[in-house]
């Protein structure tokens, strides 16, 4: 799927316990873990840590700015791993914050932070059967295209 960032975009709204922080090397493994149980339904993988870890660095397109975390008092509750090109590569909630905004704002909030980059699109994969992740694209604005991104 494929959000255009020609036109102007809506802020992130994000609950009032909720906070945006960016990725550091002492919270791999509880971000590892959120994406783990967010792909444990079916939804996706995510390699055991150690090897995630060392592909996620090692990989031309990471950049540690570009991995948004929402947290609350508890943890980490949220993730958006985007990619340099303008991917975004993984998004998880955690299972007690879903239906709260959060994806929305993590996805609102990559799509500002690439506009002013000076991308003009960011493009996800979607798994087609996934129909609760495709009507929260569609409802930012995103547009159904091919497979843009291969991995």
């Amino acid at each position: 799927m494929r959000k255009t960032l020609d036109v102007s975009l809506r802020p992130a709204i994000w609950p009032g316990d909720v906070y945006l922080t960016g990725l550091t090397p002492d919270m791999a493994a509880e971000v590892h873990a959120l994406l783990d149980m967010a792909y444990s339904g079916g939804q996706g993988t995510v390699a055991p840590f150690p090897e995630w870890w060392a592909s996620l660095r090692s990989d031309a397109e990471f950049d540690p700015s570009l991995c948004f975390l929402a947290r609350d008092s508890k943890g980490i509750i949220g993730v958006a791993q985007c990619w340099t090109s303008g991917f975004v590569k993984d998004l998880a909630v955690h299972a007690r914050r879903r239906n709260q905004g959060i994806a929305a704002s993590l996805l609102l909030h990559a799509f500002s932070v690439f506009k002013e980059r000076g991308a003009t699109a960011v493009d996800l994969k979607v798994i087609k059967g996934n129909t609760p992740a495709i009507r929260l694209y569609l409802r930012l604005g995103m547009e159904i295209i091919p497979s843009a991104h291969p991995s």
